[in-house]
């Protein structure tokens, strides 16, 4: 889905303001600027500011959907771990993770360059012409999306710039705002947005009024306002028309995505059916020669499975980038006998469409490989006339990786409806928030305020969702099995994937301590200071006052 043709906006917002990093750097970005128009120019038609707005939203699609936000967002933790072709061995197993960096320079880039579009809407919204209704929810979409990229900012590299006018040329001077400071205007800017943004839209992937309520509610729970995460939390859990999709696996496939955003999903990052609307090519969004515009997780969390004795690579199955794969410790948090989440988010099997390869006696549409995390023994093996990866196989009894080629797959990203075996591109949306969230920040709130029970039952609302039939009393647990622990392993079931692991388990102060216990590949390199990232080394060698805007410590 997407709204008001985003691509195009882009095109007519190749002017300096779009274009404009924060500081100079050692990269020219190629500026598109049709008919020789201004900003100003532009931006003071209502028609031309729906472009700025439409502008200022496109930036999501740099990281939500994205292999750079899957290293920066869920690499690097406690629930995955290298695949063999990881791209980015410093966010994925902190080796040498230094300023160099191209996905956190990226980043860095992109996230400012959002920042600057919507400080430029936020001050010359009154120049627009808009009528009252609609400046008033730009304005608040324009707030809250300032606010949404700002907490990536400071959860990302904690002191930071922070400009609050838009700026249409190169700085070489800057400066770091404390982190308390950036959170107070992240929360001014959300409770600005939740007083005047919609309860709904009819154009879907603009944020409304409990979507800013949710993301609200994150920034709570991160700062420990405990109370005012639990009241946000209900607030979004009762009063509006939200409810979870009865059957776990049913948020996933392509064809009932529509009927998953309707339910449970509170606020989305939205991708067009028509690829050209995807900004296959964009030299703002994805310069240096990057096509995959689309939502890329369909790619990046597939193990190798094509060269398998009766496979081929398929359209079902999709194309192997063999990116990322689960710690064991993933694999081993799942209750197989009553949690259908494992069956929801994982594939296992895969049967033959290849007989030119297959094993004799195999016909098509026979199961040709599983990957288990079961121990299967040489007896069992031997009954089969498929090929078996047990998780002894993938992982070393410690959790080491063993093979990184053949593990139990994500398939939430899967795309099928793709037109060809070797298409990049998914009109997937992305579910930034879904309503268990919301539940789980009530539970760690109400944990935290001495409320286990109430805590349990926020919990248990989650766990009895995802229960196989006839097992929703297996999965409800009691106060005294509440813990921050239990909370976090909880989140890792229902959220695997979906790019909020890194941050969650730095909120809490367990990054390190996870990793160390969980992510063995990661452990070995892992440090104290690997709770932000570093300053991209091109801003820090383009500013003029280097002995005041320094490298976040522990890196070179």
């Amino acid at each position: 889905m997407t709204f008001n043709n985003i691509k195009h906006t882009l095109t007519v917002f190749g002017v300096s303001l779009m274009a404009t990093a924060l500081f100079s750097c050692n990269k020219t970005l190629e500026q598109y600027n049709p008919g020789g128009l201004t900003a100003e120019a532009v931006y003071s038609t209502p028609e031309g500011f729906e472009t700025l707005v439409n502008a200022a939203y496109s930036y999501e699609r740099w990281w939500y959907g994205k292999e750079e936000g899957y290293c920066l967002s869920e690499m690097g933790t406690d629930i995955w771990a290298s695949g063999q072709a990881a791209p980015d061995p410093g966010l994925t197993d902190y080796l040498h993770l230094e300023g160099a960096d191209n996905y956190v320079d990226g980043l860095w880039q992109h996230l400012y360059a959002a920042v600057n579009v919507c400080n430029y809407g936020i001050q010359h919204i009154d120049e627009a012409g808009l009528d009252d209704d609609t400046k008033k929810i730009r304005n608040a979409e324009l707030h809250f999306l300032r606010a949404f990229y700002y907490w990536h900012i400071v959860e990302t590299w904690g002191d930071a710039p922070m400009p609050t006018e838009a700026t249409s040329g190169i700085l070489t001077t800057a400066t770091r705002t404390a982190t308390d400071d950036i959170y107070t205007l992240i929360f001014a800017d959300l409770k600005s947005a939740v007083a005047d943004l919609p309860p709904t839209t009819d154009d879907y992937g603009r944020v409304t009024e409990p979507a800013a309520q949710a993301f609200l509610a994150r920034m709570d729970i991160t700062r420990g306002n405990n109370q005012e995460a639990l009241d946000l939390a209900n607030t979004v859990i009762n009063d509006y028309d939200f409810k979870l999709v009865p059957n776990y696996a049913d948020l996933w496939p392509m064809d009932k995505q529509a009927a998953a955003e309707a339910s449970e999903v509170i606020y989305a990052v939205n991708y067009s059916t028509d690829l050209t609307l995807n900004d296959r090519q964009d030299d703002i969004l994805f310069p240096n020669g990057h096509s995959r515009g689309g939502n890329n997780g369909h790619l990046d969390f597939l193990m190798k499975y094509d060269a398998l004795p009766g496979l081929q690579r398929s359209v079902e199955y999709g194309r192997p980038f063999v990116r990322f794969m689960p710690t064991k410790f993933l694999m081993n948090l799942f209750d197989l006998n009553a949690d259908s989440r494992f069956a929801g988010s994982f594939q296992t099997a895969w049967l033959c469409n290849n007989l030119a390869t297959a094993p004799s006696g195999m016909t098509l549409g026979d199961t040709a490989v599983v990957v288990t995390n079961k121990v299967v023994s040489a007896g069992q093996r031997a009954a089969k006339n498929y090929r078996i990866y047990d998780i002894n196989d993938t992982y070393e009894q410690n959790g080491l990786i063993k093979d990184n080629q053949h593990f139990v797959q994500l398939s939430k990203f899967m795309d099928p409806t793709r037109s060809s075996i070797n298409e990049q591109v998914s009109a997937r949306d992305v579910f930034v928030i879904r309503l268990p969230e919301m539940y789980l920040i009530a539970a760690e709130a109400a944990m935290k305020l001495g409320k286990n029970q109430q805590a349990a039952d926020y919990i248990n609302v989650v766990r009895k969702r995802a229960a196989l039939p006839g097992k929703a009393a297996d999965m409800e647990i009691t106060a005294s099995d509440v813990n921050l622990n239990f909370i976090l392993d909880e989140y890792a079931r229902e959220f695997a994937g979906e790019q909020m692991r890194w941050f969650l388990l730095k909120r809490e102060k367990e990054l390190l301590a996870r990793v160390k216990a969980d992510n063995p590949d990661a452990a070995k390199n892992i440090q104290s200071y690997h709770n932000l990232r570093p300053i991209p080394q091109s801003q820090i060698d383009a500013v003029t006052n280097p002995d005041e805007f320094k490298q976040n410590e522990g890196y070179q």
